[in-house]
Formats: C-alpha cells, structure tokens, sequence
C-alpha cells in the first residue's frame, strides 16, 4: 500500500515501532536503533502536548467568543483575541515544523517537505561547510597549535610504560610487514638491485685507490709474511714430492741419479728462496712484490684495458648463478634475524628502540626548539593532508548523505530534534496569544 508522507511507517516485526526488544534496522546507510524509537516516542508525546495546547485556545476562543456575543463584558474580548492569536501561533509554527520532514496534510505545497526533497543539496551544503570551516589550512594550524601536541607527545612518550608500548606496537607492526612480504618478490628486488647497482658502478678505480693506500701504509705486508711462512712450511712438509715433481720432469735420457740429484739441488734452492723471504723484510722480492701491488693500483686507476678487464670479470661474477643465489637468500637471513629481534623483549633491536623513544621523550621535553620543530612538522603534515585531500574528505559526507533513504533520513533527524521542534510550536502558541492580546488592548486603546 502506498503511504503519503503524512502517515507513521507501519512496525515491522523487530523492527522500528516493535514493542519494547526493537532491534536495529538498516535503512539506507542509517542504523535505526532503539534509542531512535524512544526518541520517536519522546516526540510523539511532545506533539500530543502541542496539539493538546493548540485544542485547549481552540476551546478558550470559542467560548470567549460565545461570552461576548452573550453580553458577558470587556474580558471576553481580549480572552478571544488572545486564544484567536494563540491559534494563529500554532498552526504556524505546526506547518512550519511539519514542513520541515512532510507535505502538512499530504498536500503538494511548495517549498515543504524539505529534508526528504532537498536531502542531497543539503549534505552537499554540509560537505562545503566542513571543508571551508574545518578543512581549511589556517584553521587547522591554529588548532594544533592550541593544542601544543609536541609538549603532550614529549611527556608521554617520556613514561617508561608508554615507550614500552610504543616499541612493542612497533614491533608487531614490523612482524606483520616482514610476514606479509612474499621472500620471492623481495628476494627478486633485492638481487635485481644489487646487481643494478654493482653495474652501474665501475669498481677497478675503487679498488685501485684502496690497493695503492694498502700498499702505501704497508698493509700488504702482513699477507706477504703470512705467504712466505706457509710456503716455507709447505716445502719442508712436502720434500719429496717437490724433488719428485722436479725428477718427473727431466728428460727420458738422462741418468736416474742425475735426476735426483737436480731435484735436490731445486728444492734446496727453494726452500733456501723461501727462508730467505720469510726472515728478510729487505728481500729484492719482496720489493718486486711491492713494485708489482703499486703498478697494478695505478693500472686499475688509470689503465683502459685493465679496467675493462676487471670489469669483464666483475660482470662473469655476478652473471654465475651461485652469486645470484647468495644475493637472493641474504634476504631470508636478514628477515630471520628481524623478526626474531622482534619477538624477543630483550633483543638489542627492541631495547635500543625503547631507549631511543625514552631519550626523545626526554629531549622534546627539556629542548623548546625541538617541540616546536615537532609542532611544526606535524602541523604541515595536516594541512598538506586536510589541503590536498579536502575534496575526497568532503565527498565522504555528501556522497554518503546521497546514499541515504530520503524517508528515513527525514525519520530519523526527526527522531533526534523533533522534541525540541514541538516546543516551538508551544511556544509559537503562547507569544501568539501574548502577541494577540498586546494588539487588542493597543486597538482598544487608540480606539478609545
């Protein structure tokens, strides 16, 4: 049955209008909820209280009239005026309110009906509202200002239990991030940028600069005695295979003794080389060996085709699927390592964080500068968030406004301001009576 916009809507079964265990309704983006139904009540009476008035001048005015027109006296006349005005009052104030949420009396009156027929227009107004008078980048620096949100931050991020929360919210938020990351794509992103940046960057130059200040300060040095020991052992435990190596080697004409003899001679010549380098820092070889490192810095600085070559070499190292597969799992190990620090109270990672947030805390609160730096980033932050993203922020209330049922969205404002509504028709009764009666006793007055 179709309902004109006069009448109540009809109680469904747990629904608005149920007896006392209503239950919350959808209605167009709305949640009528049983409070809205007590308020629905409240207004209800109210009306009856309204309308109860409207009736009782309605009676005072024709009685007062049915005692003038009997000859009762002066009084009756303005007892009528006053009831005649009363009604004027409201019934005014009834159309106006009524037009506020329906047609009064289900007639197509003009400019009635308003929230259900201006609904839109009016949540666009709403939006426009908000975004010139709260959305604005002069209001909300003045209000963060106001607010002095750097000297609250400073004292409660300077309580112990405080910086105990914010390192474990931290942490979970990490553990989540790391957990949700698939290792593929990460692992993917991390050797694509390893590698990116390894080509992109010439290393013969670097490493040329680091060998000749190696060289320079005699850094290499300790290689070079390191080599000349292990060889020097390495000769004294391998005696015979040297010799044999060196007999192996002669040809098959020559006398066997011979042979053996000339692989003795070689390895004590060896190993005479080697002792020598091992217990002499002035050794001429050691100095070729100098000589050779401070060449080959230079030729990797300055050298065109021994930087090419190293550079060659670099992109074979990199190409192998071995180094690819090292790049690629450090992730895993790096991840591994996060999320356990993470978890434990007593990492070094959370431990240092909450150090660190007690310190902050500790120094916005003793430094002024530094609390304003903090009032002021936080302040453009807003205004940058409130400036770019006003017309999204706005959209919000009026496309959800427009997403309402014009019916209940009338019903329920009405729910909500409706008591209040119902006092001006009260009070539109009693000013018209009052009203009424001031411009009776002034006509009798200036008649007279």
């Amino acid at each position: 049955m179709k309902r004109s916009h006069g009448q109540e809507p009809p109680a469904a079964a747990g629904g608005p209008g149920a007896a006392d265990g209503v239950m919350p309704a959808q209605h167009g983006g709305f949640t009528y909820s049983a409070a809205d139904e007590d308020k629905r009540r409240g207004v209800r009476r109210m009306k009856a209280t309204a309308t109860g008035l409207l009736l009782a001048v309605a009676a005072v005015y024709a009685l007062a009239t049915w005692a003038r027109t009997a000859g009762a006296g002066g009084w009756a006349g303005y007892v009528a005026a006053a009831a005649e005005a009363g009604m004027v009052g409201a019934l005014a104030d009834w159309f106006a309110v009524t037009a506020l949420f329906r047609r009064p009396m289900g007639l197509p009156i003009p400019h009635t009906a308003i929230i259900p027929t201006k609904k839109d227009q009016l949540g666009q107004s709403l939006g426009d509202f908000v975004g010139e008078n709260f959305l604005s980048g002069d209001v909300v620096r003045v209000r963060l200002r106001a607010v002095g949100i750097g000297s609250r931050l400073a004292a409660w991020l300077a309580q112990p239990a405080h910086a105990d929360r914010v390192t474990a919210e931290l942490a979970t938020a990490l553990r989540g991030a790391l957990r949700v990351l698939r290792d593929s794509d990460v692992q993917a992103v991390v050797g694509e940028a390893i590698t990116r940046r390894a080509d992109a960057a010439e290393v013969a130059p670097g490493i040329g600069a680091m060998l000749e200040k190696v060289v320079a300060d005699g850094g290499h040095r300790k290689v070079v005695d390191l080599v000349c020991v292990r060889a020097h052992d390495w000769l004294v435990l391998h005696s015979d295979s040297v010799m044999a190596a060196v007999a192996g080697g002669a040809p098959g004409w020559t006398p066997r003794f011979v042979d053996r003899k000339v692989g003795e001679r070689v390895y004590k010549e060896l190993l005479r080389f080697a002792t020598e380098m091992r217990d002499m820092p002035e050794h001429p070889a050691r100095a070729a060996v100098d000589r050779f490192l401070a060449d080959f810095a230079r030729d990797l600085q300055t050298d065109e085709d021994t930087r090419a070559r190293v550079e060659r070499l670099k992109a074979e190292v990199l190409g192998r699927g071995e180094v690819q597969d090292i790049i690629a799992s450090a992730w895993s190990s790096v991840r591994a390592m996060i999320v356990a620090a993470a978890e434990d109270e007593r990492s070094e990672l959370r431990l240092r964080t909450r150090a660190s947030i007690l310190s902050l805390g500790a120094r916005m609160t003793a430094d002024e500068r530094l609390r304003a730096k903090v009032d002021g980033w936080l302040e453009d932050a807003a205004v940058y968030v409130v400036t770019t993203y006003r017309d999204e922020i706005t959209s919000l209330i009026t496309d959800t406004v427009a997403g309402w049922d014009a019916e209940q969205t009338s019903r329920k404002i009405e729910a909500h301001i409706g008591r209040d509504l119902q006092f001006i028709r009260i009070n539109g009764t009693v000013v018209g009576a009052l009203a009424g009666l001031l411009i009776y006793t002034a006509s009798g007055l200036l008649g007279a």
